[in-house]
């Protein structure tokens, strides 16, 4: 990637969110003890910003039948990460089997369908990636905690409809522009092979945020920035404090 279009890619993200990676989380992430958990939580990162997308696409914009191919499509994955069943190096066999219906009453279903739709089909494929990577370094998928990073933003969601829907996208926008970011902070301490990995999500994460940010603005069909910067500055918080669980998200390492 050229240094101009990595930048180009960088410089949005680095306006939206409200404060960069800690050195402290980028001086423990570099260790190479911690390439292990590194690996492994990315891992588990792309596929629940898979089920994230799924869980949209089915509570808001299809219908039955379309809800339960999704379902479908993303077991073996969900096998495999939460009951280690199953072969990983099947898991690239695992497709949509038929074509998203909206339901009529959405007005925006086709939109969240088409952006999410190729959302999860990309995380799903950086998922398998980052396994063929975790078998190069010979580092076994073991199941791990989750993180405080998305329940912390998930809990400021409101209660009543279309509002939480609308922070449910905005949430989703800032764990996928924290990620570009934390890859673009990560890489250059990176062997050489992580480091252009990481350089080339750079580009779909980019766009994964700015899909989140542009469906929330289409549902919500006002100004939705006081919202936004909120959920910033949460966000932050939770980039800036201190956290005794080092993960891909996790704040400052105690």
């Amino acid at each position: 990637m050229l240094q101009s279009e990595y930048q180009s890619l960088l410089t949005p993200i680095q306006q939206f969110l409200a404060c960069t990676t800690p050195t402290a989380w980028i001086e423990r992430a570099k260790d190479p003890q911690q390439l292990e958990i590194l690996l492994t939580d990315h891992l588990v990162c792309e596929l629940k910003a898979a089920q994230s997308a799924m869980y949209l696409i089915r509570k808001y914009a299809v219908d039955e039948h379309s809800a339960e191919a999704l379902l479908q499509w993303l077991k073996p994955y969900e096998d495999f990460t939460y009951r280690q069943q199953g072969d990983w190096r099947t898991l690239a066999d695992s497709k949509l089997k038929k074509s998203m219906l909206p339901k009529a009453s959405s007005p925006y279903g086709q939109e969240l369908i088409d952006k999410m739709v190729l959302l999860i089909k990309e995380e799903l494929h950086h998922f398998y990636q980052v396994l063929e990577i975790m078998q190069s370094y010979g580092i076994e998928y073991q199941k791990i905690t989750s993180s405080r990073y998305a329940r912390g933003l998930l809990r400021h969601v409101s209660t009543y409809e279309p509002a939480a829907l609308i922070d449910k996208l905005i949430c989703g926008a800032y764990i996928e522009a924290r990620s570009c970011e934390r890859f673009a902070q990560l890489a250059p301490h990176l062997p050489q092979a992580l480091n252009e990995f990481y350089c080339s999500l750079l580009r779909s994460e980019a766009r994964h945020y700015q899909d989140y940010l542009q469906l929330a603005e289409q549902v919500a069909g006002h100004d939705i920035s006081e919202r936004v910067a909120w959920f910033g500055q949460v966000e932050a918080e939770l980039i800036l404090s201190a956290d005794e669980d080092f993960k891909f998200h996790s704040g400052v390492p105690v």
